[in-house]
């Protein structure tokens, strides 16, 4: 299916089903998001990566608009529906001051496949851990998706995109493991630098070498 979209470009990655609190105060953005919101209609928000907008995006709905201030500014929150591709922008939307795009919607398998992500949780949770750090996924691990952890391991924006990209789960199940495999021993060999730092000035029992 192509059509037209009104877009929101933001330095942020969105993956389908993730929820986004936004701050709206661009008077073109308050325009589009009336105008979403009055028709019950999803924006997109294609991702801006090193000062360019990439071809790719997610659908979003508006869930609520929490909160509307005296100047118009609001405070948002939305949902993530489905990734889109770019296929022509539109700068210019007649009688609006937001942008528009002709998108399309690639075909994307969004299914848990537990048995292959449960070894990369593993992976996940022992960088949490050396990294000393708490987070809840606030699922059942067996139906958790790829993109509901993606956000968690220490992408670049650029490899965020990279998954966005991905309209296989276990593609992005590998990538995730991939990139965990390279980021953990560098977190490990942090952790022995930061031992033998502690170490360095003490006295330490040491036994002579026997010839």
């Amino acid at each position: 299916m192509t059509n037209f979209i009104p877009i929101f470009p933001l330095n942020i990655v969105i993956y389908p089903d993730e929820v986004l609190h936004l701050k709206i105060f661009e008077p073109r953005y308050k325009q589009l998001i009336t105008d979403c919101f009055a028709e019950n209609k999803p924006f997109g928000i294609p991702v801006v990566a090193n000062n360019t907008i990439s071809d790719f995006g997610t659908m979003v709905e508006i869930k609520e608009i929490v909160t509307v201030y005296e100047d118009g500014k609001m405070d948002i929150v939305t949902k993530g529906v489905s990734v889109f591709k770019i296929l022509e922008m539109i700068q210019q939307v007649p009688d609006k001051l937001y942008s528009g795009a002709i998108v399309n919607y690639p075909a994307n398998q969004i299914a848990p496949m537990y048995h292959y992500l449960k070894p990369v949780l593993s992976n996940i949770r022992e960088l949490f851990q050396h990294l000393q750090v708490r987070k809840d996924f606030k699922k059942p691990d067996e139906i958790l998706l790829s993109y509901d952890v993606a956000h968690h391991v220490g992408l670049t924006i650029d490899q965020e995109i990279a998954v966005l990209c991905l309209f296989k789960e276990l593609e992005r199940i590998e990538f995730l493991r991939r990139h965990l495999l390279q980021v953990l021993p560098l977190v490990q060999g942090m952790e022995l630098l930061k031992e033998k730092i502690k170490l360095n000035g003490h006295f330490k029992e040491l036994k002579g070498f026997n010839f």
